[in-house]
């Protein structure tokens, strides 16, 4: 095995076989276990998932690793920000117990060849998020599947923030009889109401105050839903908040299905929600809401 770091009562191991022993000797004790994957910059949206995964299960699981394949932009891959001991000291205090923190070469031998193996998942990836970001959801939905296979059956806890990625996460573990039940778990906030985020940090003050303008967004159209307006209203509602900020540029905002993220409208009898995405100076951020949740 390689070496681990035992910093308790974290342990931390950088290879894809120990983290899979480790969690079989868990389940062999009749241990259940939580698992929550993250690119690191940990923030208290992903220490919440954790802080769940300990409400619900035995043992917990992290993974810290930013997936080069699912960056679009090098740029945005060169800046995201890496800082292992101060996302260790976050999952420590959530009530994680085992971290896999592996190199880009652990997770893809050929690197930086491209693998000639990927996961696609296409009936959900080509819109939205799909669309401004090509390749992304592939990336996603790869580097996911190779988590949860390591893994082996467990809990697994996603942000609700990445709307459009949950549901891509659902669909392959459901395609691909993964061992893993797939939790969705409620966005985070800050107090003026933007979803919190890692790329947050890029944000200068100007555009962290303007960047608030996306969950208000997000409230014109649930707004706008619970009046009854049509679809294009609510998407216009939505906008119309948006265009008053000159710092962010609006990329879609948009009502659709929950389960299918395609567009609906508001007489929908199945589950809806909003999702919008903007670049806010050099940061692309998203956001989304259910407009009519549950009483």
């Amino acid at each position: 095995m390689s070496p681990v770091s035992t910093a308790a009562p974290v342990v931390v191991t950088g290879a894809l076989g120990e983290f899979s022993s480790r969690l079989d000797e868990e389940r062999r004790a009749g241990r259940t276990v939580g698992l929550v994957l993250t690119m690191g910059a940990l923030h208290e949206g992903h220490a919440s998932l954790v802080r769940r995964a300990a409400e619900e299960c035995d043992v917990v699981a992290l993974t810290l690793f930013v997936n080069p394949t699912q960056f679009a932009e090098a740029a945005d891959l060169a800046n995201y920000p890496r800082d292992l001991e101060a996302d260790l000291a976050v999952a420590r205090e959530a009530g994680c117990d085992l971290v896999l923190a592996p190199s880009v070469e652990e997770m893809y031998p050929d690197w930086p060849r491209p693998s000639p193996t990927t996961v696609t998942v296409r009936s959900l990836v080509d819109r939205w998020e799909g669309a401004s970001r090509p390749g992304h959801f592939d990336g996603v939905a790869t580097v996911v599947t190779k988590f949860l296979s390591a893994a082996g059956r467990c809990r697994t806890y996603f942000g609700e923030k990445d709307f459009q990625q949950l549901a891509v996460v659902r669909r392959l573990a459901r395609d691909l009889s993964l061992p893993a039940e797939v939790v969705g778990c409620a966005i985070v906030r800050e107090p003026d109401g933007l979803a919190m985020s890692s790329r947050n940090t890029r944000l200068s003050a100007a555009e962290r105050s303007a960047a608030a303008c996306l969950s208000r967004a997000l409230g014109a159209g649930s707004a706008a839903v619970a009046s009854g307006a049509g679809r294009g209203a609510v998407e216009s509602a939505m906008a119309a908040v948006v265009a008053e900020e000159p710092l962010v540029d609006l990329d879609y905002a948009v009502l659709v299905g929950a389960e299918d993220l395609e567009p609906a409208d508001t007489d929908s009898v199945g589950p809806l929600r909003l999702l919008i995405a903007a670049r806010v100076g050099p940061v692309r951020l998203i956001d989304n809401v259910d407009p009519r949740p549950a009483r």
